[in-house]
Parts: C-alpha cells; sequence; structure tokens
C-alpha cells in the first residue's frame, strides 16, 4: 500500500472504497498486537459473538466503543490487548445443523452423537468465522492472533478443570429439582435464560369434592388445569379461618379419583382466588418446594416434549393446552366459574416457546457462597458500574441469587465431566454413587477399579464456559505471561441485559479462581431501537443491516453516528438520515484536508518543533485546540462517547472550518510558509483526535500528510495554557460577523459591501470582520447613530449598519417569502 499520494489523486469528494485494503495494512503491520510490556496494560476481552451469528446493530454499537477505547489507549502509550472471540452457542449452534440434516430427511438421533458433532464441528469450520470477518469490516483493532473460541482446547481443559474443583468444594451437585424446560429446544434453561410476557388468561375455579367433612367440597383456582392429575395435596393458610377446620382432612382430586390431603402452609395467599392451592410438586417450583416440606410424592402429568403422559389417564398423548381444553369440558358442573385473568408466563429466551417447570435431575451450582464475594467487590469500588444506577440492580439481584442449573440436555457443547461407575465394587464407589468426577477421561474407576464407566450425556450451560472467558482466553489454568500482564482486565464493554447471564458470573468465577474481578470498569451501554422507539426483530421486519448501512454510507460515518448518540445506559433511537448527516461530515473532513494539502508550501518550514500562532485567529484556534483536547481526553476516560464525539463534531465544522479556515486563506497568500504549516499541524492533531471514532478516513488523511500510518502516531496533549485575552476577543469578533450577516439576510442583501461602525475604539480583530461580513468598517467611541442605520448590540457594544432601504420594496419581498415559505 503506498504512504503517499500525489495530489492528483485525491478524489474531490470522501468514498470510502478503501477501507478494506486500510484494514488488511493495519492488520498485517501488526498494529493490533500488545507492543511491549514496558508500558501499561490495558485489556478488553470482546463479549464473544455467537458463531451462529451475523453482525447487527448492537454487535455495531458495542464493538465501536470497545475499538474506541482500543485505539485511545494504543495512541496515549498503553500496550493494548483486546482479545477477540466467538461462542460455542450451544443450543443455537445445534438447533441450525439440526434443521440443515432435517433437510436430508434425518435426525440427530440417526446420525447419533458422534458423527452429528462432526456435522457441527464442519458448520462451524464453514460458518463460524462469517461474524470475524464482519467485525472486521467494522473497523475492529482486535488482536486477531489471539482469536480465542469457547470450545478450543485450551478453554475446554479450562471448563472441565472448574468443575472439578467447585464439585470437590461441594459447591457442585446433582438434584432433583423443578428447572425451566423448553419443550422446543427439549433441554433445560437457567432462570435468568426465561422471558417473562404478560398474557391474557383465565382464573378456573374448580371444585374439589371433600370426604366425611361438613363441607361438601373446596374450591381452588388455578391457571392451568391441566397439572391437577398430578396434585398431591391442596394446601390453605393456616391463618385462614375458613379452613382451619379442614386441615388435615381429605380431599378428592376430579377426574382421578384420588384422595389427596388438606395441609397448612403459610406460602399460601389468603387474598388469591379462593385461599386454597392445588399442590402439584412436579410441576410447578413453589408447590415443589411445598411438597418436599411435607413429604409429598410428585406425580408428572407432562412429558418432556410438552404432552401429556401416561399419568394423564385418558389424556395421554395430548398437547398440554389441548389437554386443558378437554379436562375443563370434562369437569362440568364442578368448574364454578372461570375468569379472565392476566399473568406472566414465562418462555424460553431463544425460541419463544412457552417455558414448562419440570421435575428432573440436573446438576446444580451453588451460587450464594460465590456471591458474597461478588457483592463485595461491587461495593468496595474493585469493580464499577457506569452508569451507577446498575450496581443497584446487580446487588439486588445478587442478594436474592437462586442455585444455577448448569446441565442441557443437547450433544453440542463442553460435555459434563462426570462419569458413572457400573460395577460399583466396593463400598467406597458406592458411598459416591459410582460417580467419577475428573479432569481427564478416566481408564477406570478411581474407587473400584471398574473400566465400564459411562460419561454424563449432558453438556454445560452455554454460559458456564463464558463465565471463565476473561481468565481462561489468557491461557488459565497456566499462570501464562499474559494473564501476568492483562489480568485483571481494564474494562467490559456490554448491554444491560446479560449483566445477570455473563457479567455477574464472570465476577463471581474470576474471583474465586484467579482471586481478584475480572475487570475494573463495566460501561452498560442502552440498546439500538428503531426511530419509533421499538425493538428490532425479525419477526416485526424492522431491522437495520449495519452491512448495508456501511457499503451505503461507509463504516466512519455509522461509527460516528453511533458514538454521538451513544448516552451510557440510555436506548438509541437509529434514524437512516443521521447517518447519512454524518457521510457528510466526512465529505467536509476530506475536503479540508485536500485544500491544506493543495496548499502547502512546496519547501515548508522544516525548523518549527511546535505551532507558532501570530494571529488573533492563530491563537484562538490553537488556544481552542488545546482545549478540545483536554475535553475529549476526558470524556473519553470517563466513557461519555456522545459528548467526546460531539465536541470534536462541533469544534472542527463550526470553528475550525468556518472560521479558522476561511481567515486563513489570507494569510496563505501573506504568509504562506507559516500559515499552511500551521493549518497541517492543526488539522494533524483534529485527525489525532478522530481517528478512534472513524479510523479510515482519518488514516488516509493521515498517509498524504505524515507518510506513515496514523496508528504509530500519539494521543495529542494540550500544548497552550489558558489564554482569556485572544479567546475573548475572537469570540467578540465572532458574534459581529454572525449578527452582520444575519442581518444582511434578513435584509435581502447577503453579498452587498455596506458601511458599517462599531461604536468602540479599535480592536484586534478588524480584518476578519471587514472581510467576513463584507463591510467597509470604522471605528468611533462617540458616534451618535446614523441616518438609515440599523442597530446590533454585541457583548454591550454598539454596531451601526448604513442600509438604504426602500421599505416598500422590503414589504414585498418579506410577504413573498412569507407567502412561498406557508405552502
Amino acid at each position: 500500500m503506498k504512504n503517499r499520494v500525489s495530489l492528483l489523486e485525491i478524489p474531490k469528494s470522501y468514498e470510502p472504497k478503501e477501507e478494506k485494503e486500510l484494514y488488511a495494512f493495519w492488520e498485517q503491520g501488526g498494529y493490533f498486537t500488545p507492543s511491549s510490556s514496558s508500558k501499561p496494560p490495558f485489556s478488553i476481552v470482546i463479549p464473544p459473538p455467537n458463531v451462529t451469528g451475523s453482525l447487527h446493530m448492537g454487535h455495531a454499537l458495542n464493538n465501536t466503543i470497545q475499538d474506541i477505547l482500543a485505539r485511545f489507549k494504543r495512541m496515549q502509550g498503553f500496550n493494548v490487548l483486546w482479545l477477540p472471540g466467538t461462542d460455542h452457542a450451544g443450543i443455537a449452534t445445534q438447533n441450525v445443523v439440526e434443521k440443515a440434516i432435517a433437510k436430508e430427511g434425518k435426525k440427530r438421533e440417526d446420525l447419533g452423537r458422534e458423527e452429528f458433532l462432526k456435522n457441527v464441528w464442519s458448520w462451524k469450520k464453514e460458518y463460524g468465522n462469517r461474524i470475524i470477518e464482519q467485525l472486521k469490516r467494522l473497523g475492529c483493532s482486535c488482536d486477531w492472533t489471539k482469536l480465542r473460541f469457547t470450545m478450543d482446547e485450551g478453554l475446554s481443559r479450562a471448563v472441565r478443570e472448574v468443575f472439578v474443583r467447585l464439585y470437590n468444594e461441594g459447591l457442585i451437585y446433582r438434584d432433583n429439582y423443578i428447572i425451566n424446560w423448553c419443550p422446543r429446544c427439549q433441554t433445560a434453561i437457567s432462570d435468568i435464560e426465561v422471558s417473562y410476557n404478560e398474557m391474557d388468561g383465565f382464573l378456573y375455579y374448580i371444585k374439589y369434592p371433600l370426604k366425611e367433612c361438613g363441607m361438601d367440597y373446596i374450591v381452588v383456582a388455578t391457571t392451568r388445569p391441566e397439572t391437577m392429575l398430578g396434585d398431591t395435596a391442596v394446601a390453605v393458610n393456616p391463618d385462614d379461618e375458613r379452613y382451619k377446620d379442614l386441615i388435615g382432612k381429605m380431599a378428592i382430586l376430579p377426574l382421578a379419583n384420588r384422595e389427596i390431603p388438606i395441609i397448612a402452609s403459610s406460602f399460601v395467599q389468603m387474598d388469591f382466588g379462593t385461599g386454597a392451592l392445588k399442590i402439584t410438586p412436579a410441576h410447578d417450583p413453589n408447590d415443589f418446594v411445598i411438597g418436599k416440606k411435607h413429604n409429598l410424592s410428585p406425580i408428572k402429568v407432562i412429558d418432556e416434549r410438552g404432552m401429556m403422559n401416561e399419568n394423564a389417564f385418558s389424556y395421554r398423548g395430548l398437547d398440554r393446552l389441548e389437554a386443558r381444553k378437554r379436562i375443563v369440558e370434562d369437569l362440568g358442573n364442578l368448574i364454578e366459574k372461570i375468569e379472565p385473568y392476566k399473568y406472566n408466563l414465562g418462555h424460553c429466551y431463544r425460541c419463544h416457546s412457552v417455558i414448562e417447570p419440570y421435575l428432573s435431575k440436573q446438576w446444580f451450582v451453588k451460587m450464594k457462597p460465590l456471591a458474597e464475594r461478588g457483592i463485595s467487590c461491587v461495593l468496595e469500588k474493585k469493580t464499577r458500574f457506569i452508569p451507577d444506577n446498575w450496581e443497584k440492580i446487580y446487588l439486588e439481584w445478587m442478594g436474592n441469587i437462586r442455585d444455577w442449573c448448569i446441565s442441557r440436555q443437547i450433544w453440542w457443547g463442553h460435555r459434563i465431566p462426570v462419569w458413572y461407575c457400573q460395577g460399583m465394587r466396593n463400598v467406597e464407589c458406592g458411598v459416591r454413587n459410582g460417580i467419577v468426577v475428573a479432569i481427564d477421561t478416566p481408564e477406570a474407576c478411581p474407587y473400584c477399579g471398574c473400566k465400564e464407566l459411562v460419561q454424563d450425556n449432558d453438556v454445560l450451560d452455554t454460559w458456564f464456559s463464558s463465565a471463565l472467558w476473561p481468565f481462561s482466553t489468557m491461557g488459565w489454568p497456566e499462570e501464562t505471561s499474559y494473564l501476568k500482564t492483562f489480568y485483571p482486565t481494564s474494562v467490559l464493554v456490554t448491554g444491560f441485559d446479560i449483566i445477570f447471564f455473563w457479567v455477574a458470573r464472570m465476577i463471581m468465577m474470576g474471583l474465586k479462581f484467579m482471586d481478584d474481578v475480572p475487570f475494573r470498569d463495566v460501561y452498560i451501554h442502552g440498546l439500538i431501537r428503531t426511530e419509533e422507539g421499538k425493538k428490532m426483530s425479525k419477526s416485526s421486519g424492522n431491522i437495520i443491516d449495519p452491512l448495508l448501512l456501511i457499503e451505503k454510507y461507509g463504516c466512519d460515518s455509522l461509527r460516528l453516528t453511533l458514538a454521538a448518540m451513544c448516552s451510557a445506559g440510555r436506548d438509541i433511537l437509529i434514524k437512516e438520515e443521521r447517518i447519512e448527516g454524518y457521510k457528510h461530515f466526512m465529505n467536509k473532513l476530506w475536503n479540508a484536508g485536500r485544500f491544506i494539502l493543495m496548499n502547502l508550501d512546496k519547501s515548508p518550514i522544516s525548523n518549527l518543533q511546535s505551532p507558532i500562532p501570530k494571529t488573533l485567529a492563530e491563537k484562538w484556534i490553537f488556544l481552542r485546540l488545546s482545549q478540545v483536547i483536554k475535553e475529549v481526553t476526558n470524556c473519553l476516560e470517563e466513557f461519555s462517547f456522545n459528548q467526546a464525539s460531539s465536541s470534536l463534531y462541533s469544534f472542527f465544522w463550526h470553528e475550525y472550518c468556518d472560521w479558522f479556515i476561511e481567515i486563513e486563506k489570507d494569510e496563505l497568500k501573506k504568509r504562506k510558509g507559516e500559515a499552511s504549516y500551521l493549518l497541517r499541524e492543526s488539522f494533524c492533531v483534529i485527525l489525532r483526535l478522530l481517528h478512534p471514532f472513524i479510523p479510515f478516513i482519518t488514516e488516509k488523511l493521515w498517509m498524504m500528510f505524515k507518510k506513515q500510518s496514523i496508528m504509530a502516531s500519539e494521543w495529542p496533549k494540550p500544548f497552550i495554557e489558558e489564554d482569556k485575552d485572544a479567546s475573548q476577543k475572537m469570540e467578540l469578533v465572532k458574534e459581529i460577523v454572525v449578527k452582520i450577516r444575519n442581518t444582511k439576510a434578513i435584509m435581502g442583501i447577503p453579498n452587498k459591501s455596506i458601511s458599517c461602525f462599531i461604536k468602540s475604539r479599535e480592536f484586534e480583530g478588524k480584518d476578519y470582520i471587514k472581510r467576513l461580513a463584507n463591510v467597509e468598517l470604522s471605528f468611533n467611541e462617540t458616534i451618535e447613530k446614523p441616518e438609515k442605520s440599523v442597530v446590533l448590540v454585541a457583548s454591550g457594544i454598539e454596531i451601526y449598519l448604513i442600509m438604504d432601504i426602500e421599505l416598500e420594496k422590503q414589504k414585498q419581498r418579506l410577504d413573498k417569502e412569507i407567502k412561498t415559505n406557508s405552502l
């Protein structure tokens, strides 16, 4: 790639056609790889996108923010590691491959586990890095030499190591419990993978006949009549006077004709329904707890497909919702009434199927012992949430944390490192229930020597491996140089929707296995929504494809739009018009650079080590440039991306271009060497400030000026102390020029030169006023208002514009404008 472009080759407008070439130049040049251990470290681990995914607007926002930080810190002199990778996305990836083989008329069971997994690995090899290439298209300066995958051998070993250690400490256990079961995905999912939606349903009041009581029946209220066939009790509150005499009596379960006890439980809410609660331990988490306390044997009536099973009598084989309809019909006059009822119904966050609370033997992690340190580290500010309102939400969730169901009934993923001895030939093996937990596949049972071992069929929840991401990707459990240098990482950038899926778990695992937090700062950004404020989804057909926007407007335009709209924690309402507007900014930047390049002195001053501003405008612009450097630096340090980008946009367009370049055009005629040098140096400072936000256009322009990559440049530092005198003088000049221009425009004479008197002694900047406002200027401290003049006031100074105006013509012109504008 050429380092220098001839002026004749500079297009008149910016066209982002060379972005891929520029990116390849950076990547091949090693600019993304950590450079020197002598520099202070700065590290980020990328939130690993699913291998099934393609770049969406959420990825674009999240990774633009990370790239801004990485490029900013490199320029500041940090040894930067931005570590990339992808997630194996257990359920999602398995679904994709199952759909593919279904087109051949096959199921995964037809292939068998080993052959099916070969298919998944083949799919991953062909399609799994698609999103990586898309991240490169976005300009992400990750160290691709360190690309990781959650199923890499190194990461897989870390997963097994963590499982074994937690198991040996009693923090992982296996038990029967009510879990969230997705009938569509055919697997358990954790509590936080369930999304709840308010639904319109019904509350069914059902009469349960009583055995040998003074009452004929007790009425229970339920939203799920189909589970009643699994009822093992009716519960009432012990303080409920209506039912005190019934506690200990027996009710007859309708349709099943089974006797069930009436028990007392303080869990029952007296004001819900009738105050009597049907207890179905196999199909409700709260009923499960009550059932365990009262030694009630659970009865499953719904299977893993969401169908009624053999315990459902004549309803066997019916879908649960169809069974509900039939059961209500068959209950007949045992239905007292049915009321409309709104309630929250759990759905699988992946496939949106209705979740079934399901009794199953699963593997769990005890979370409360791990959560204690996770709470302390945030309270002690070892990890900081930005914005800080997320801290309270995090702490509340951690304080009420439940055990984590980590087993999944799929084939793609980290298989649980547990084997079951089929022999159990001695007491010790029997005491352990034949369970062998090991990092490496055992050849024989370590307790009884039996070689008949069967590995657990389940795999671990995808989030289990993701929880280890900040340290497993750096080589843990080995004490690698990368771990020593870059752990803890500096910042995590993520959306609020995975604080509990991922962030909290990384904090707990990092503290447990690295004895330190995984990151110092957690920057939480909002979600990207449509301009109407709606969430983007395929089903709604309102998804905006960032790759199409990049093709249409260029990557830099999209990135600057996202940065300018990114306010911590707030959702972003994206409009294509905004992106188009920022493409105009790219053209403005390009044209300014082109103008300066075309006006460089053929023998530029080489002995100047720093800008030497002489005129008022030069002193002012370098003062403002110093102020902007401070402001943008502080904003980036505090994650105020919108403020930083907006400050740069406003300064460059409305001060540097609109004022300084226009003023320096005269200076180029008088002192081309110095003026072109100052233009070049000031513009190159602006390029460096803009580079983290818009890397491609700044690189291309920088190469034209400096003959090297901007990636090797340093972040600018303020170089001028405050100069209030120069600032006040220039601001007065600007105010006067703007007011004169506006008045002339209103009067319909914007291009006509007129006489102007300023009631003041002469001050610096008068030549700027003459030229920019197009006036014949005079100063007079004692002048009285001349005839046919318009009076303006700027900073307390009176200005008189001589305008020989024909009032009737002005009236006609204004009437015409009003009429035109009203059409």
